[in-house]
């Protein structure tokens, strides 16, 4: 098994070009499925998510290329309307597949998806969605079994802004009879680039960034080319790279306000941050402040996805920070092995935890436990006395590309062995 060695100290600057987001270019994958033809979507990051979802779209049926970070899918010729759960299994974001396959088909059968092990997140807000629009839902022996008729535009209530249960909807919408009512949708940029993508592609969708979206069912969808949103994920791990071990970072292909929520958190931690055309330039701070309060929240919050990041970056201020987790359950799992590594964090709760700045962390032989809770580590093995191991890397190479590649590139000490 593969694993990172980082020996700690050096800068992490210089200049970098981010692909397109993890969190938008699996749902848009997923979307070419309602398209009877081809998909061209570029910008893509070659990650291992990437990867899976390719082996799903291959395994129902669809031509599917992947060259020069761009995808090339023709589902024309789908012949399977089940997901075999060896693939389903390896993908949380696999069960976005689900709206577009019953958008399209009247009966479709796939398992549970699986992912990181940060909570339940359970999909019953996706089942009640999609029986919104007509659909029976039966869960039995590991599968969800989905038949349909016909779909029929109605109004759906979420009880929660949940991305997937949006993006599920909306895709299964996409093609319903008359018109649907999204209400208290998820309003992160994803969703918007999924709209968008969509909308090239003959749908007449509207209200994506907003807590209510408008789907007027079409019959036909057409061959779409569309570019992916750059990863605001991955922009803030980075700058968090460079802020840590005192860098200054030039970072091109950003939206503005896709990264404010990060941004404002950054500053608080006295991160010189400014916006320039399409970029931003981060400058280390050279005393990282705490923060009184991180709490996670949807979209326009602090995105749960940058909690174990920005955890580390407090890891190293001169006072003490608090962060409550919202959205999951079982998002502090890296919170042991940064303690390992020097780092003085203190469970209050089972979703708050309290920050202790310290000195100086020390390398040590640590595990990832899930994506960004990897990440987390890196982080914490660019600025740690001596040689960090991160184990179980697998967990961070299904969001980002080739990331001991590009902090080598800028200046980092750290190899895959």
């Amino acid at each position: 098994m593969s694993k990172y060695i980082i020996n700690g100290g050096n800068k992490v600057e210089g200049r970098l070009s981010i692909r397109g987001a993890k969190n938008s270019v699996l749902p848009i994958m997923a979307a070419s499925i309602l398209n009877e033809s081809e998909s061209i979507i570029e910008n893509i990051p070659n990650i291992s998510d990437v990867h899976v979802m390719i082996d799903i779209l291959k395994s129902i049926g669809c031509r599917v290329e992947y060259k020069d970070s761009t995808v090339y899918i023709d589902s024309s010729n789908i012949n399977s309307t089940n997901v075999k759960e060896e693939y389903m299994k390896m993908l949380r974001s696999s069960i976005i597949v689900m709206g577009a396959m019953i958008g399209r088909f009247n009966s479709i059968s796939i398992s549970y998806p699986g992912g990181c092990s940060i909570g339940a997140r359970p999909i019953d807000l996706h089942l009640k969605s999609l029986e919104k629009l007509g659909v029976k839902v039966i869960e039995a022996d590991g599968y969800i079994h989905c038949n349909r008729d016909k779909l029929v535009g109605n109004t759906i209530n979420l009880t929660f802004p949940s991305v997937g249960a949006t993006e599920n909807a909306i895709l299964a919408a996409a093609k319903a009879q008359g018109m649907t009512i999204i209400n208290n949708a998820a309003r992160e940029p994803e969703i918007e680039d999924l709209q968008n993508f969509l909308n090239k592609m003959g749908a007449k969708i509207k209200g994506a960034g907003t807590s209510r979206i408008i789907v007027e069912g079409v019959d036909k969808l057409k061959s779409v080319k569309h570019k992916i949103i750059p990863d605001r994920i991955a922009i803030g791990t980075y700058m968090i790279a460079s802020a840590i071990t005192g860098g200054e970072l030039e970072v091109d292909n950003v939206i503005k306000g896709h990264m404010d929520p990060i941004v404002e958190k950054l500053r608080e931690a006295n991160c010189n941050i400014k916006y320039r055309d399409n970029g931003l330039i981060i400058k280390a701070p050279k005393t990282i402040l705490p923060i009184k309060s991180i709490k996670t929240s949807p979209h326009p919050g602090f995105p749960t996805d940058m909690q174990s990041q920005i955890m580390t970056l407090l890891c190293l201020s001169n006072g003490i920070s608090l962060i409550e987790e919202s959205i999951f359950e079982n998002r502090f799992m890296h919170c042991n092995e940064l303690n390992k590594m020097g780092a003085k964090i203190i469970k209050l709760s089972d979703n708050i935890c309290q920050i202790h700045g310290v000195k100086r962390l020390v390398g040590k032989n640590v595990e990832a436990m899930d994506l960004r809770g990897g990440a987390a580590l890196v982080l914490a093995g660019l600025i740690a006395d001596g040689k960090t191991e991160i184990n179980n890397i697998n967990y961070i190479e299904r969001g980002y590309e080739d990331i001991e590649l590009v902090l080598k590139k800028l200046g980092a000490n750290i190899k895959k062995v």
